[in-house]
């Protein structure tokens, strides 16, 4: 089989780089990160402050009023949008947490959000800017202070913090999602493959195997409760064979994270539909075959570095749905999984990048689960056409020889040519009635 066939590994540099690189991009959080990213910036405020403000504005670009407005903040009685993530961040916040920031918030602190929302100003403006990820929250209280909490490029990265004019916190920053993040251009397909086949497992058991521990957890917990439109076990009512169990353990997975569940998803790239898109068509293909533990390891890993690979130079937020990269990665995972080497993992890339390459994201919302359906699907579809011999030709469309070159085509259309695009459906999302 494919997936026992390479010996030579990685040089130790770039082996490190790559366990780097997951263990940035693994991580742990609570409720979808655009929201928790604000809420995280609301507790620092308060903790800069030393006390909750009672007038903030709140600055934000136009990817994060997106990703926000239409989102169950967990822990907040089933609020969303922005005065809802300030609330929860300001009353109940624990910054110190991170992406689990509103982790640990008591029914006490959900009773206290409204009363915390009728009693303060919270202002929200969208300024012009030049980054996609971009949280500046000002903060005033009644006896004269005011602070400012400024969040950038990455979810949890503060670039600036002030307290009474003086300046606290001034970090040099650019406008890149990978600011003092481990360099990703070691990527590629072949060395990903190589690494994923032949790296110790104990090295990456810490970030992988808790991904796929959490994301089969609230999977099932999005099988079981009643999330939102429950897509994932609507897909099931009819029965199902391994190709739809994929589809909803993955869309149930979304489901509950949507919709407020507090149970913590391992994000990939940025997100938790990411993460769980990476990852659970992967382990439920990896059952269904029955492989042991380190073969499902490898795969998510195949899966996650592949997601991180096709999502890099479009950046964190854009307006083209990071959950069909994540989508084209599983299938590659399951093409190595049924035994397909190189050759089976670029080919499934390639006919999953000339199918769904190019749908938009309309922001985070119950409904991104139907997209991930969409994404798994073509996922296991140009896996299977890939295990039969079958790819799509480089005289098609967007689609080159060598696959990297196919990547580097999907950046250049999410990161240059869907900003149009990115200004049109933020248009619609708040002028609509």
């Amino acid at each position: 089989m494919g997936r026992k066939g390479i010996a030579i590994m990685l040089d130790e540099r770039k082996e490190e780089a790559f366990c780097t690189i997951l263990r940035e991009e693994l991580q742990l959080a609570t409720g979808c990160t655009e929201p928790i990213a604000v809420a995280y910036c609301a507790a620092r405020l308060r903790q800069v402050l030393g006390q909750r403000p009672c007038r903030i504005l709140a600055e934000v670009s136009g990817n994060i009023l997106k990703n926000v407005k239409s989102v169950v903040v967990p822990n907040t009685g089933g609020r969303r949008g922005l005065p809802a993530a300030i609330a929860v961040g300001v009353v109940a916040g624990d910054p110190e947490a991170r992406l689990q920031v509103i982790a640990h918030v008591t029914e006490e602190d959900t009773a206290a959000i409204q009363a915390y929302l009728d009693s303060t100003d919270i202002r929200i403006d969208c300024p012009p800017t030049s980054r996609m990820l971009d949280i500046r929250l000002t903060g005033w209280t009644g006896d004269g202070h005011r602070a400012v909490v400024h969040v950038a490029n990455n979810h949890t990265n503060i670039i600036y913090v002030e307290r009474d004019r003086e300046v606290l916190l001034e970090k040099p920053h650019s406008d890149s999602a990978e600011d003092n993040l481990q360099d990703k251009s070691v990527l590629n397909v072949r060395d990903i493959l190589t690494f994923a086949e032949t790296v110790d497992v104990s090295r990456i058991e810490d970030s992988v195997g808790r991904q796929i521990d959490c994301n089969t957890a609230i999977a099932r917990e999005g099988l079981r409760g009643d999330w939102g439109a429950n897509i994932g076990s609507t897909l099931l009512l009819s029965g199902g064979d391994v190709e739809t169990e994929a589809r909803a353990w993955a869309a149930a997975g979304s489901d509950a994270r949507m919709n407020g569940c507090e149970m913590p998803v391992v994000i990939c790239s940025g997100s938790g539909n990411q993460g769980i898109t990476a990852s659970v068509p992967v382990i439920v293909y990896a059952k269904y075959l029955d492989v042991d533990h380190d073969t499902m390891v490898r795969a998510v890993t195949l899966s996650d570095l592949l997601t991180i690979h096709l999502k890099t130079g479009i950046g964190r937020l854009s307006a083209y749905c990071g959950a069909v990269s994540a989508g084209c990665s599983s299938g590659a995972a399951i093409a190595w999984l049924l035994g397909g080497g190189y050759e089976g993992i670029t080919h499934a890339l390639v006919n999953s990048l000339a199918t769904v390459s190019g749908m938009i994201c309309d922001g985070a919302k119950p409904s991104c689960s139907m997209k991930l359906t969409s994404g798994v699907s073509t996922a296991v579809l140009s896996a299977m056409m890939a295990m039969d011999g079958h790819c799509v030709t480089p005289v098609e469309g967007i689609i080159e020889e060598d696959v990297d070159k196919c990547i580097r085509n999907l950046t250049a259309i999410g990161r240059d040519g869907m900003n149009e695009t990115d200004r049109v459906v933020l248009g619609i999302m708040t002028h609509k009635c």
